[in-house]
C-alpha cells in the first residue's frame, strides 16, 4: 500500500498537459519554504541572464548585496554579490518547473545570451522534458516540464513501480489529509 496521495492543490504547477498554461509570475511576499542562493561576481550580468534567459523577475534588491528573483510561487533565487564564483560547474543542480510550451523558448533565449549555455531538451524516465542551463555564475539549473500522462508508456510503468499513480487511480484524493 502506498502512502502517496494527490496534493496538486498545494502547487502552482499546472496538471501535466500538452496545452498546460504557465501560472502568472507571483509577486506576493511569503515565508519561503526553500530557495537557492547563488553567488555572483557580476550582479548586473546575472540579473540580465536570469530575467531575459530564464524568465525570472526582480522581486527586490539590496544594492551591492543581493537581488531576489522569482518566477512562479515558490521559485525563488537570491543572487548574492561575491568576489568570485566557482571556476567549474558543480555536479549539483537546482530544478524549476515549467510547462512544455516554455522549454523551447527557454533554450532559445539562453542560447541567444550565451550560445553554449543550454543542453537539451531531453525526455526523462520519470515523464518530464528537461533542459539544463549553465548560468554565468556556473550554476547548473534544470527547467523541467511534466509530459502528458500516457498510461501505456514506459514512464507510467516506471512511476507505478515506485507507487506513484495518476490522480483518480489508487488512494484517491487528499480529503483525509486536508
Amino acid at each position: 500500500m502506498s502512502d502517496y496521495y494527490n496534493a496538486f492543490e498545494m502547487s502552482p504547477v499546472p496538471a501535466p498537459d500538452a496545452d498546460a498554461v504557465a501560472p502568472e509570475l507571483f509577486r506576493g511576499i511569503y515565508g519561503m519554504p526553500a530557495f537557492a542562493t547563488i553567488p555572483t561576481s557580476d550582479v548586473a550580468a546575472s540579473v540580465d541572464f536570469w530575467t531575459r534567459g530564464l524568465g525570472f523577475f526582480e522581486l527586490f534588491s539590496i544594492p551591492g548585496t543581493l537581488v531576489h528573483l522569482r518566477r512562479w510561487a515558490f521559485q525563488d533565487v537570491l543572487l548574492v554579490s561575491a568576489a568570485s564564483v566557482p571556476a567549474r560547474t558543480p555536479a549539483m543542480s537546482v530544478s524549476f518547473a515549467c510547462v512544455l510550451s516554455q522549454i523551447d523558448s527557454i533554450v532559445a533565449a539562453c542560447r541567444a545570451l550565451s550560445p553554449n549555455s543550454a543542453d537539451g531538451p531531453r525526455d526523462t524516465p520519470w515523464n518530464t522534458r528537461d533542459v539544463e542551463v549553465i548560468t554565468p555564475e556556473n550554476a547548473r539549473i534544470v527547467f523541467t516540464a511534466a509530459k502528458p500522462w500516457d498510461p501505456a508508456s514506459q514512464e507510467a510503468r516506471n512511476l507505478e513501480a515506485v507507487g506513484i499513480t495518476p490522480p483518480g487511480v489508487g488512494r484517491g484524493d487528499n480529503q483525509e489529509h486536508a
